[in-house]
């Protein structure tokens, strides 16, 4: 995947996000203030109009605009942590003009020890890691059998829903809300 490529991929993400705000709002308030969609809204709408003008850059310039975007203005947690794992892919992409699967699968990796960082959690804590450290081990383990990502992209997403679905079961130690669901 090329920068252009990639500018695509997170206008696509950007959309999704923007067109599920208020779905995650009903999310939030079961646990919290019903402000999540809200915030990641505002936040990927500013993404939106940062990628018209990136259309020149490499994809570590793309990975850093979007991190910095995200950190300034998403607010709670979900800000930093979801900028922290865009500072993640560009610190793995210095040097590179094209994401393969082996690359995409480190910048994952890369992502998720940030986030635990940032977030002092793991998996077990009921957090988003819970989703994203199932669907690495996935990728890492299918990585060797194919390096292909129309191959590696189902089998991953379907251990990061086992994961959000395994979250279902454990109580939150992390955020405002421990909550048993």
């Amino acid at each position: 995947m090329k920068s252009t490529e990639l500018l695509l991929l997170l206008k696509d993400i950007s959309n999704t996000i923007i067109d599920n705000s208020e779905m995650l709002n009903d999310l939030d308030r079961a646990i919290g203030d019903a402000d999540h969609g809200i915030n990641m809204r505002r936040g990927f709408l500013l993404v939106l109009e940062d990628l018209d003008n990136l259309t020149d850059k490499d994809i570590v310039t793309i990975f850093n605009k979007v991190a910095m975007t995200l950190l300034s203005k998403i607010g709670g947690a979900s800000g930093p942590l979801y900028a922290t794992a865009f500072m993640k892919f560009a610190q793995v992409c210095k040097g590179r003009d094209e994401i393969d699967s082996n690359l995409y699968t480190e910048m994952i990796g890369s992502a998720i020890d940030g986030m635990k960082m940032r977030g002092k959690s793991d998996a077990g804590c009921k957090t988003i890691l819970d989703s994203m450290i199932p669907y690495y081990k996935t990728l890492e383990t299918e990585i060797k059998k194919t390096n292909v990502f129309k191959e590696l992209s189902p089998l991953a997403l379907k251990s990061s829903e086992e994961g959000v679905e395994y979250t279902k079961t454990i109580i939150a130690t992390k955020g405002r809300r421990k909550l048993p669901w």
